[in-house]
């Protein structure tokens, strides 16, 4: 058999112990960390992004995104319990569909998590230097921003990306534990906006309900829509996937991963539409849709500053939960293609104190931040879309395939009506891909064949250079 057709085998018990990770995290580590990297960016800023492409019927983008998203998870609660090993969709792609397929899709979930980190990181620092202002703080714009913005360096984001990838380093365990305290601080918060917003409540906001349409459709070059809004917004709901590569790391992975998985899109889908339904009743959509903040928007054009400065405050200490799952889930992925030789060995060390891949996680933290504090990401960020849709794909036809050629293997979790939920999850997620923008097509076609060439000269060759 060619090396790119292989299919990889699943046994933990044959790994040497420099390369194995060690077991230290529980459900509720699981659902944290699920909703710490989903409940980030997503609800602070994507409401104004989403209602500027939709309208009010933004909310039906969040609910579209979030089905899409449910179906995904539900496949890949079924698959990670039947392959409890770390990795993701890119092992679970390595046993089912073989090693090009897996290739191209820990390439994918390589750019997801490197251009989540890096805009997050980004994000973070906005947030952060703007607090600082409100002080009486004012950073020079050469530390704060890349040479595209007219800065040397965005020193902050470079920080940020530094100090969870030094938290991630001290242990798996240490590092859930603090992700799960910052995830409830950031939910208080949107229980603030809630509180004080609801009493607002308009429903005359909400007409025209769906202005621009509902197809995905370019208007002096600028998509707009419901399918537009929902391919953008799916950036708000994807974080679960970092949930599946702590399978290698979780206590019990048959009872833990399907209640990590789907119980942090459960609570994060329902936050998600309550939160939007209450912005959009407060407010009419034009005076917040553009707004990179709008949630604190609303609650200072209502008068409650002290509420706004809750949220705002509450995203500084909430963004870096998102940086901390993405990051490890990176880590994570890094870490097993080296194991398997697709990557150098070498990066494929666990430290024998944490129990954790150190050297990844640096190397990791250092193509982020060096992407967060020079490279300018607006156009691009869209790629992180993409290669999640892809990996999506992936896992759903897994699941399919293994329904297919072991229906009577042991299933801890089961995906109710598999045979609907399965293609109704790849069909949504292509129906999304192709939703993006051109120009985000674009660039994934380039990524997709350097990726390609790497494989073909590095992973491909690695049998003929361990057997020479």
């Amino acid at each position: 058999m060619k090396t790119w057709m292989r299919k990889k085998a699943i046994g933990l018990d044959t790994i040497a112990d420099h390369h194995r990770l060690k077991p230290t995290l529980s459900w509720w580590h699981l659902v944290a960390l699920g909703v710490g990297a989903i409940v980030g960016t997503g609800i602070y800023t994507l409401v104004g992004v989403g209602a500027n492409m939709a309208g009010p019927a933004v909310i039906v983008s969040f609910l579209i995104a979030g089905a899409i998203c449910a179906c995904a998870a539900l496949a890949y609660a079924e698959v990670a319990t039947m392959i409890p090993a770390s990795g993701s969709a890119y092992t679970y792609s390595y046993v089912v569909l073989g090693e090009l397929i897996a290739w191209v899709v820990g390439w994918c979930l390589i750019l997801e998590y490197s251009l989540v980190v890096s805009a997050v990181a980004v994000g973070w620092s906005g947030y952060a230097v703007g607090f600082l202002q409100s002080v009486g703080v004012d950073l020079p714009i050469a530390i704060t921003a890349g040479p595209h913005a007219g800065g040397l360096v965005n020193l902050p984001a470079v920080a940020i990306v530094g100090v969870v990838a030094g938290l991630l380093a001290l242990g798996s365990k240490e590092s859930a534990t603090v992700n799960a305290v910052l995830v409830v601080i950031k939910i208080a918060a949107l229980v603030v906006f809630v509180a004080v917003a609801l009493p607002h409540f308009d429903a005359a906001n909400f007409k025209p309900f769906m202005p621009n349409g509902f197809a995905a459709h370019a208007v002096n070059g600028v998509q707009i829509g419901v399918m537009a809004a929902a391919a953008i917004i799916f950036f708000a709901f994807y974080g679960f996937d970092a949930v599946s590569t702590a399978a290698e790391e979780t206590k019990n992975p048959g009872r833990d991963m399907p209640i990590g998985i789907v119980g942090s899109m459960i609570v994060c889908t329902l936050i998600y539409v309550l939160v939007a339904a209450v912005a959009v009743g407060a407010m009419p959509v034009a005076e917040f849709a553009k707004s990179p903040e709008p949630l604190a928007l609303i609650l200072r054009q209502l008068s409650s500053n002290t509420a706004a400065a809750v949220v705002g405050a509450a995203a500084v200490i909430a963004l870096p939960t998102v940086i901390l799952a993405f990051l490890f889930g990176q880590s994570r992925i890094f870490f097993v293609m080296a194991r398997d030789g697709l990557f150098p060995a070498a990066l494929a060390k666990v430290s024998p104190r944490t129990g954790t891949p150190v050297r990844i996680t640096v190397l990791t933290a250092v193509v982020v931040a060096i992407l967060a504090g020079l490279v300018p990401l607006d156009e691009i960020a869209a790629l992180a879309n993409a290669g999640t849709l892809v990996a999506f794909v992936a896992v759903g036809a897994c699941m399919l395939v293994l329904r297919k050629q072991n229906p009577d293997a042991k299933r801890v979790f089961r995906t109710p009506a598999a045979w609907v939920v399965g293609p109704l999850g790849i069909l949504g997620c292509l129906y999304l891909f192709f939703s993006l923008p051109t120009v985000t097509h674009v660039f994934f076609v380039i990524w997709t064949v350097l990726g390609l060439a790497l494989y073909f000269l590095w992973g491909a060759r690695r049998l003929d250079r361990e057997a020479a």
